[in-house]
C-alpha cells in the first residue's frame, strides 16, 4: 500500500491542530471546545476516542473519567468505581467500558486542570460527553459556516486494551468515516495512535485511505510490549527506527521535547535531528503539545510565578516552526494560528 500524500489535504501548512479542541479555553473534548478551536482558525480538531460498554465511540482523553466528568460525585455510579489494569498500569476510578452510552449521557464534563485553568471551571457541568458521530456532524456544520474545510485528527486511545475487551476501536471508526464519505486520500481527516498495531489494523484490515500518523511518547508502546517487541520509543525515532516504520504512515507525532531538547543544567535548549531524520524518510512531523500556561513552558518563557499565568508560547512554537515541523498540536489555537501566520508572512518576505 502506498503512502498517502498529506499535501492533498485542504489545509494550510504548517497545520494548527486544536488539541482536544481549544482546551485552554473550554473543558477538553466537548463540542464547545471543538467548535471554538475551529472558529479560532484551527485547521483540525483533535478528538481522542474510547468506547462505551455498548461499543459506541466517545471522546475522552482517558477511559478513566473521574478527572474529566462529574462521575465521582454521582451517587448512582458509586459502585462502578474499581481498580483495573490499563496498558500494564494499575488504575482506580470509573472507566468508560463500564458505562452504556445512555449512562454516559447523564454525566457532565468538567475541567481536567482546575488549579491551572480556573477560568474553564466556569463551564463545569454545562457540556456532555460527545460521540464520534456528533463530532463529525459538528465538523461538517462548522465547515459550511466558516466556508473552509475543518479537519478532524482522530486518536485511537488504548486500542489494545479495548480490543481485549471485545470493544475494538478501529472497525467502528472506519465505518463512521465511510458513512460520511470521509475515507479517501483527500478527506479532511488524519488518524493517529500511540500503537502501531492500531494503525496497521486501520490500514490493512479496514483499508482506510486517510493519512495515518504514529504518536511517539516516552514509554514503550503497549502493543509492542504485549507482542514482546524489544523496541523502545527511543528506538522508534532513530533514523533506522523511522525507516522501519510501516510504509502506509505519513508522519509521526512526537512530544515537543523530542524535537527541541529543553535547557538543563545551564545548557541551552538544543534541536535534535528528529525533524531532519523524519523528513529524510518521507514522514511529516506534528509535535505535541504546545500550551500557554507557565506550568507547561520552558523556564525561560515563563512570566511570573503562578503556574496558571500565560507565558510566551509564541516563541516556543516559532522555534519549532523554524526547524521545519509540518504542524503542531496546541491547547490555545488562537495563539497557534497567529504564530503560524506570522511565520508564513516572514517566509514570504524573505
Amino acid at each position: 500500500m502506498s503512502r498517502p500524500a498529506p499535501g492533498r489535504h485542504p489545509f494550510r501548512v504548517p497545520l494548527v491542530i486544536g488539541h482536544r479542541g481549544a482546551a485552554g479555553h473550554r473543558p477538553e473534548h466537548t463540542l464547545a471546545s471543538y467548535e471554538l478551536a475551529a472558529r479560532m482558525g484551527a485547521d483540525c480538531i483533535e478528538p481522542d476516542l474510547v468506547s462505551t460498554s455498548d461499543g459506541v465511540l466517545i471522546a475522552r482523553h482517558e477511559n478513566e473519567i473521574s478527572q474529566t466528568t462529574d462521575v465521582a460525585v454521582r451517587p448512582e455510579f458509586a459502585d462502578r468505581r474499581r481498580t483495573t489494569v490499563v496498558d500494564g498500569v494499575e488504575r482506580t476510578g470509573w472507566f468508560t467500558e463500564d458505562f452504556t452510552l445512555a449512562e454516559m449521557r447523564t454525566l457532565r464534563a468538567v475541567e481536567r486542570l482546575p488549579e491551572i485553568r480556573q477560568g474553564n471551571t466556569a463551564f463545569d457541568g454545562r457540556f456532555d460527553v460527545p460521540t464520534l458521530s456528533e463530532i463529525l456532524d459538528l465538523r461538517a456544520r462548522v465547515s459550511r459556516q466558516l466556508r473552509r474545510e475543518v479537519g478532524v485528527y482522530i486518536e485511537t486511545k488504548h486500542p489494545t486494551h479495548f480490543a481485549g475487551l471485545g470493544l475494538g476501536l478501529e472497525e467502528p471508526l472506519a465505518r463512521a468515516l465511510r458513512m460520511r464519505g470521509l475515507d479517501h486520500a483527500a478527506a479532511p481527516v488524519f488518524l493517529q495512535s500511540f500503537e502501531l498495531t492500531s494503525l496497521h489494523i486501520l490500514a490493512l484490515e479496514h483499508a482506510v485511505q486517510v493519512p495515518l500518523v504514529f504518536l511517539v511518547g516516552e514509554q514503550m508502546p503497549y502493543d509492542l510490549m504485549v507482542a514482546g517487541d524489544p523496541r523502545s520509543a527511543r528506538d522508534l525515532i532513530t533514523r533506522a527506527g523511522l525507516e522501519r516504520i510501516s510504509p502506509h504512515l505519513v508522519g509521526i507525532g512526537p512530544a515537543k521535547h523530542q524535537v527541541i531538547a529543553p535547557s538543563t543544567d545551564g545548557m541551552p535548549a538544543r534541536p535534535t535531528s528528529l525533524v531532519r531524520d523524519a523528513h529524510a524518510t518521507g514522514l511529516v512531523v506534528h509535535p505535541y503539545t504546545f500550551r500557554a500556561e507557565n506550568a507547561f513552558l520552558p523556564v525561560e518563557l515563563r512570566r511570573g510565578s503562578d503556574p496558571g499565568s500565560i507565558g510566551v508560547l509564541t516563541e516556543e512554537i516559532a522555534g519549532h516552526l523554524d526547524l521545519g515541523v509540518d504542524g503542531f498540536f496546541t491547547d490555545q489555537p488562537d495563539i497557534g494560528v497567529r504564530t503560524r501566520d506570522a511565520f508564513l508572512a516572514r517566509q514570504r518576505r524573505s
